[in-house]
């Protein structure tokens, strides 16, 4: 009793402070919580930010990919909100070229610089990202009020006009994200941003100069733009660059053979641009360079010897050039890439390289000779046009004359080798982090410790629950009971095999982690596979809601079934061995923010004991025999077409008969019988000779005949002909009164 009284008077005066001290309870300064609650209501109350309340303490918001706000001493130093509204590149077009405010949008009455107004008085945030929140208008220059910025990420908007200049006062800027936006005109010099390590620019108008930028970035993507110029010099010093993308641009010249063997570049893409000239053959590359595309340019001669040998570490895409390397089906001929770089524009001289050179009466003679050489060239020019009459397609697309030769019904089968060959589908999947082998404390962390709120699915093969990494990103947690005496160490070396599942048109798997058994603590108890989590619903939730149905146009649902072939030409091919049986179906193609295709549900390679029995609940990852799982594949992906091109969700087996009989009807009547087959929602944005090239792969997929359907080359290459025949009608102005 005394030890009692002894311990209750020791410990009373701690007691009474803590009981009349103030429960200190973080919260934002009156001024940036109202701020907050205006930044709710200028962006239209969505989705993402409803619920809160005027008891909303935003500093412990559990953070989301959604949402996240950080504070530091009750200011906000990071506000990330991320929305659900589509992205310029995958809205309508509006009939008169010009931005019109849209369902994708927010309202007329939106104010972007009443916006920023707001958001640039939270004078401490150092992260700003606002995506895919339907902003429309000039991206103010107030910007530049945000002295303490870091980060600025304003990608998939609607905001048009110029980058305002005063971007380049920002000094503390490591990453600038503009992508996917409507934005046009001269980038500003950015060359004072000295610490900016990531400049994401793509998928606007941007043009037609190269930036000026600082030597310190990391990575550079300008893809997707109106950029018509030589590659500066000043690219070849960025000793720091890793990713370097400038695809689907018009830049012109030879390609600085330096730009391959920079001390730290990784992957480099340079597709789809009129880059001309021959490789020097002796070029080096950086033994860190993992991704090269070069193709669609004009470029001729020979690979250099380190782009043309074969590495598992290496991809090198360097199709529809004229070069004499590799397969010459996927060549044009030295006369096409000579022809169309005459017929580019050189860039303009600088004043210094003009003035350098003598005027006089040397000029005149150099006149004339040029005149006399301009209009043999003319002649010559003209002769070719007609010789290939309306062969070519124009800006570099798939010949038709090629694609002729190609018989849909009875393709060439490629050699084993020839298909372990870099394709298109090897890209990496951009965007996901590294390969990791989590531990179960970081497994536990990630679902808030199996909690069953986050339990998603629950089956024979396991339970699946959702998570969240600890940088944010979305993933799935699939946990699968192991059978008794699997071993650990064989158990980790079949794993090799998932950290390769990693592509941009599969739901990607990005780690795994293996616990020991409890009984047997020498074996292996549990595997859990760590998945991305795409939650922008199926194609078929699309398919089967007329409201997003109506978001899928042609061009859209070309590129959904071009991304889906890709995810599956990279199981068939992309690793080894390949991975067959995969169960395709339309509900387990998933579509991003973007709209881009991820397939889920594919047949994960499970690791086998002695003999052919698998230790994860006796499934066995080969599926019969590969030919016959390849050509099943095929088969499913047919249907998937099918009812992407009928816009019918098919549940009878007896559905596909019917359905391929209509498109064979219609293919051998007439251009408004196959309209009749296909989906209504979509006439008038298609070419019929698009949709016609679509249809036949489509029916080739479906034949009975296994031995028949094409190969996913084939399929893919037909795609990707449909669709860039597609983009020619389109730029040319076509409407659609064929249907």
């Amino acid at each position: 009793m005394e030890n009692f009284w002894f311990s209750f008077c020791f410990l009373l005066p701690a007691l009474s402070l803590a009981i009349l001290a103030p429960v200190s309870v973080a919260q934002l300064i009156p001024s940036e919580t109202r701020i907050i609650f205006q930044v709710q209501k200028l962006l239209e109350y969505p989705e993402v930010l409803q619920g809160w309340t005027n008891w909303t303490n935003f500093c412990y918001l559990p953070p989301s990919p959604s949402l996240r706000v950080v504070c530091s001493y009750n200011r906000v130093t990071e506000l990330t909100i991320v929305g659900n509204k589509s992205s310029p590149s995958n809205s309508p077009k509006p009939a008169s070229g010009k931005f019109t405010v849209s369902e994708q949008t927010l309202s007329a009455t939106f104010s972007i610089d009443s916006l920023f107004t707001d958001v640039t008085k939270l004078s401490n945030l150092k992260v700003l990202s606002l995506v895919s929140l339907g902003l429309w208008g000039p991206l103010p220059a107030k910007i530049n009020r945000l002295w303490s910025l870091e980060v600025l990420n304003i990608s998939s908007n609607f905001i048009y006009g110029k980058i305002p200049s005063s971007v380049a006062s920002l000094k503390n800027l490591t990453s600038l994200v503009l992508a996917n936006n409507l934005l046009n005109g001269s980038v500003p010099d950015l060359r004072s941003l000295v610490v900016l390590q990531e400049l994401n620019l793509g998928d606007n108008h941007l043009g037609p100069e190269f930036p000026l930028l600082s030597n310190s970035l990391v990575s550079i993507i300008l893809s997707n733009n109106s950029l018509r110029s030589n590659i500066p010099s000043q690219v070849v010093k960025f000793s720091k660059l890793q990713h370097f993308d400038i695809s689907s641009n018009k830049f012109l010249g030879p390609i600085p053979s330096s730009l391959f063997s920079l001390p730290s570049i990784q992957y480099l893409s340079l597709a789809e641009n009129q880059l001309s000239g021959a490789l020097p053959a002796n070029i080096s590359c950086n033994e860190e360079l993992s991704l090269v595309d070069i193709s669609h340019n004009l470029l001729i001669g020979k690979l250099p010897s380190c782009l043309a040998s074969k590495s598992s570490n290496r991809t090198v895409l360097y199709s529809w050039n004229c070069l004499s390397s590799g397969n010459s089906k996927y060549q044009f001929s030295y006369t096409h890439c000579d022809t169309e770089a005459l017929a580019v524009n050189p860039p303009v001289k600088t004043k210094e390289q003009r003035s350098s050179i003598k005027l006089g009466p040397v000029l005149g003679i150099i006149g004339g000779v040029a005149a006399i050489a301009g209009v043999l060239g003319l002649l010559i020019w003209v002769i070719i046009i007609r010789r290939t009459g309306e062969r070519r397609i124009e800006g570099n697309k798939f010949d038709r004359s090629a694609a002729d030769k190609i018989s849909l019904r009875n393709s060439p089968r490629l050699n084993v080798d020839a298909r372990r060959v870099p394709q298109t589908t090897r890209l990496p999947a951009l965007g996901l982090p590294s390969y990791h082998v989590f531990t179960l404390e970081e497994i536990e962390d990630a679902t808030n410790n199996f909690d069953p709120l986050n339990l998603m699915e629950e089956g024979s093969q396991g339970q699946v629950y959702k998570g969240w990494l600890r940088d944010g990103l979305a993933v799935l947690v699939k946990c699968m009971k192991l059978k008794p005496k699997v071993l650990p160490q064989s158990l980790t070396v079949h794993m090799e095999v998932l950290s390769q599942l990693r592509h941009r048109h599969l739901v990607s798997i990005v780690g795994h982690c293996i616990v020991a058994g409890q009984d047997h603590p020498s074996t292996a108890g549990t595997v859990y596979i760590v998945h991305e989590h795409v939650s922008n619903g199926s194609l078929r939730d699309y398919l089967n809601d007329w409201r997003k149905k109506e978001m899928l146009k042609w061009p859209q649902r070309m590129a959904i079934t071009i991304g889906v072939a890709r995810g599956v030409q990279f199981l068939h091919t992309g690793i080894a061995p390949g991975i067959f049986g995969n169960k395709l179906k339309i509900e387990n193609v998933l579509l991003d923010n973007s709209l881009s295709a991820k397939i889920s549900g594919y047949n994960i390679p499970l690791p086998s004991k002695v003999g052919s029995e698998s230790p994860l609940n006796g499934k066995d990852g080969n599926l019969g025999s590969t030919g016959t799982a390849e050509k099943e594949d095929i088969y499913e992906l047919g249907v998937i077409l099918l009812e992407v091109l009928t816009g019918r969700l098919i549940i009878l087996a007896s559905e596909i008969d019917d359905l391929k009989l209509q498109l064979e009807w219609g293919l051998a009547e007439s251009s408004s019988k196959l309209g009749a087959a296909i989906d209504p929602s979509i006439h008038g944005s298609f070419a019929y000779q698009s949709l016609k090239t679509a249809v036949e792969i489509t029916l080739n997929c479906l034949c009975k005949d296994s031995s028949k359907r094409p190969s996913i080359e084939d399929v893919l290459w037909n795609l990707q002909y449909s669709i860039q025949v597609q983009e020619a009608w389109t730029s040319s102005g076509n409407l659609s009164t064929q249907m």
